[in-house]
C-alpha cells in the first residue's frame, strides 16, 4: 500500500501536466483529492494495513494531499494566466452587471414620508447650514447673550461666533430674509447639543 502512494503521485503529477484547460483540470483534482477521490479512498482504506504501518500511511498521504493541493493552486493560476493573455478586447454589447443597492436608514425615509406629506400640503422645504453662526442659531431668534440655552455645556462651539446648530430653527430667518410672507416651510435636518448620556446623543434629528 505503500507503494500505491508513490503511483497515485506519479498518476496525478502526469494527468496535471498533461491537461488542456481549467475544466480538464478540475476534473483531475476532484479525482485525486475530492471527497470521493483516490486519496481520499486511500485514507479511509489505512485500516486493512498492519498497526505499525498506519501512521506512516497515513502521514505521506496527507502529505501528498497537501502537495496536490499547491500543484493543482499553480496549474489553475497558469491557465487563468493564458485566459487573460488570449482576450483581446470587451464585447460592449454584453448586458452590465448589475451594481448592488443598499437600503435607506429608517430615520431617513420616515424623514422623507414626512416631508413629503408637508410638501402636499403646500409647505416648502428650507434648509440650512448644519454649522452655524451665532446669529442665526441665537439672536436672530430672539435668544439674547447670557440666555442658558447659549452655555457650552449645552451647545458646541466651532469659535466664538460660529457652533453646531443647536436646532433647525435658524432656516426661519434665513428664508424670511429672502422670501416674501406668507412662509410656510418645514426645515428638517441635524441637530446638535452637548448632551449625552443614556437617553440623550450628541446628533439628534
Amino acid at each position: 500500500m505503500q507503494n500505491s502512494i508513490v503511483d497515485i503521485e506519479k498518476e496525478a503529477l502526469e494527468s496535471i501536466e498533461q491537461a488542456h484547460d481549467s475544466d480538464q483540470l478540475e476534473q483531475l483534482s476532484i479525482k485525486y483529492i475530492g471527497r470521493k477521490g483516490v486519496l481520499t479512498k486511500f485514507l479511509r482504506n489505512i485500516s486493512s494495513l498492519p498497526v505499525e504501518e498506519r501512521p506512516s500511511a497515513g502521514k505521506n498521504a496527507n502529505i501528498l494531499k497537501g502537495k496536490l493541493e499547491i500543484v493543482f493552486k499553480e496549474a489553475f493560476l497558469k491557465f487563468e494566466t493564458s485566459d487573460d493573455k488570449d482576450f483581446t478586447g470587451i464585447d460592449v454589447t454584453l448586458p452590465g452587471r448589475p451594481a448592488l443597492k443598499g437600503s435607506l436608514h429608517p430615520i431617513t425615509q420616515v424623514a422623507q414620508e414626512i416631508s413629503d406629506i408637508f410638501l402636499r400640503l403646500g409647505f416648502d422645504i428650507a434648509e440650512s447650514p448644519e454649522v452655524e453662526t451665532d446669529y442665526y442659531n441665537f439672536e436672530a431668534l430672539n435668544i439674547p447673550k447670557y440666555h442658558p440655552a447659549r452655555d457650552m455645556q449645552d451647545t458646541f462651539y466651532v469659535s466664538e461666533n460660529i457652533v453646531l446648530r443647536t436646532h433647525t430653527s435658524p432656516s426661519q430667518p434665513r428664508v424670511m430674509e429672502k422670501t416674501e410672507p406668507p412662509v410656510r416651510i418645514i426645515s428638517p435636518g441635524k441637530v446638535f447639543r452637548c448632551d449625552s448620556d443614556i437617553t440623550h446623543t450628541p446628533m439628534f434629528y
